[in-house]
């Protein structure tokens, strides 16, 4: 038995980390912007490169990934999950080479534009295909493990994008990546038998659960008629399902509101653009290595929420979140006025505070607002329409993040970074008031439970 559970460990596990390797390749898309627009305003464009255009270079991610979510979902049903996320990777490496070998602003804006498709399509179907692919007592692990996995791919840019000033060795070298992962996803995924059960294909449904499980024959059929039971309750309901009752309703408020303060938090402005946040601040320490710090902070305690989520409860990590985040913006909000309109009062013993504030602001953001709202929006919606009302909800997510970051730099330009921040900390405190009179607590409640609260 111990020699069939390492084998059944080995080949779950090793297959999902290999799909998680799709996050880190999301994670490296993220803050690819930062390190970039150094290199390429040195580079490519001669010092001539606009906010405006470096605006809409970065939003243009964001209004793919608000596209993506639709596309991918529609193609999991139709070609199944391992190969819609092979489908998922292409525009990955397709955005990389384009950028490896591109001398325009409008190159660069469809490559990003390119590279959001993947991202929406990444946060949409790989929370699935590792929760169908599972093992029960490993799903709660290696789901969080997603974030992990974008983290790292975070840092990975802050670090090697820094170092590497050839925009087209770097480009090419994050094309590499997708492409290795192509190849061994192609080699070690495999299909989730919960799609061939969709689809009537008891065989392969069956080769594919012992595949996974290693477990006998009897077990087999056992968990096959489980799933069979699960998927025959679902009969997916459509997005205008989302509207017909008032629990739905209100879920989707509670999920579409929480997608929409993560992002009015203006946690991508700082991912995208950390390294001119920081040049601005005017830190003592190189701008670079302050975004390093930021992405190393943000994978360290990516571990954290998993640990704490189940002992505090959801409403009052996202109400701690609230709170960080909110004196932690207004602290750089404050130093940025004070410093651009009285430079000779700000000591030079206080350069560390940009960087403090916005550590502080990426534990707090890491603890409650930044996973929390996709574990939500997982336990508050019925199964029917778990599938539609989670790809609207990313797609709200993702088009306010293009609002933000499509806007952060000429804001900046036009009102100042300060007051930039100033914004953000108000957005993050409406964020607490609406947790403490909208959300729902679900920690420890079953889905039938939780339904109840939110038809009352």
């Amino acid at each position: 038995m111990e020699i069939i559970w390492f084998k059944t460990l080995e080949y779950s596990v090793v297959t999902v980390l290999t799909a998680l390797a799709l996050g880190f390749i999301a994670g490296t898309s993220l803050t690819w912007t930062s390190p970039e627009r150094t290199h390429l305003n040195e580079t490519v464009f001669d010092d001539n490169l606009q906010d405006n255009d470096w605006s809409w270079i970065g939003g243009l991610l964001s209004l793919g990934a608000a596209v993506g979510p639709f596309i991918f979902s529609y193609l999991a049903d139709k070609i199944g999950r391992k190969y819609t996320l092979l489908a998922v990777s292409v525009p990955f490496a397709v955005s990389s080479v384009i950028c490896a070998f591109a001398n325009t602003i409008p190159e660069f804006m469809v490559a990003r534009l390119i590279t959001g498709f993947g991202v929406g399509g990444t946060f949409t179907i790989l929370p699935m295909y590792v929760g169908e692919m599972s093992l029960d007592e490993h799903r709660g692990a290696l789901g969080s493990g997603m974030n992990a996995f974008i983290c790292a791919g975070l840092i990975f840019t802050y670090v090697v994008g820094y170092f590497v000033s050839n925009v087209m060795v770097f480009n090419l070298l994050l094309a590499g990546i997708t492409a290795m992962f192509f190849l061994l996803f192609f080699l070690i995924g495999t299909e989730t038998p919960h799609y061939h059960v969709q689809k009537n294909q008891h065989d392969l449904a069956k080769e594919a659960l012992l595949k996974i499980r290693n477990a006998p024959s009897d077990e087999t059929e056992k968990e096959l008629e489980m799933i069979r039971k699960e998927i025959e309750k679902e009969e997916r309901g459509s997005l205008l399902d989302i509207f017909r009752t008032k629990g739905n309703i209100k879920a989707f408020i509670i999920g579409a509101g929480l997608v929409f303060f993560q992002q009015a938090s203006g946690i991508n402005a700082v991912l995208f653009f950390a390294q001119t946040i920081f040049e601005d601040a005017g830190t003592t320490l190189e701008a670079g290595y302050c975004s390093m710090i930021i992405g190393a902070v943000q994978f360290g305690t990516s571990f954290i929420t998993p640990l704490v989520s189940n002992l505090f409860g959801r409403k009052f990590l996202l109400i701690f979140s609230s709170i960080g985040m909110c004196l932690s913006e207004s602290i750089l909000g404050v130093y940025d006025i004070i410093k651009s309109n009285h430079p000779d009062s700000v000591s030079s013993s206080l350069s560390f505070l940009p960087i403090l504030s916005l550590v502080l602001y990426i534990i707090t953001y890491n603890v409650g607002i930044g996973p929390l709202p996709w574990a939500i929006i997982a336990e508050i919606f019925p199964t029917n329409i778990k599938a539609p009302a989670g790809a609207l909800a990313a797609s709200v997510c993702w088009f306010t993040s293009f609002l933000i970051t499509n806007w952060f730099t000429q804001i900046v330009h036009k009102l100042g970074q300060g007051q930039c921040f100033l914004g953000f900390a108000g957005f993050s405190l409406l964020m607490g008031v609406f947790t403490v009179f909208y959300v729902l607590e679900t920690k420890g409640k079953s889905l039938a439970q939780i339904q109840a609260d939110l038809n009352r």
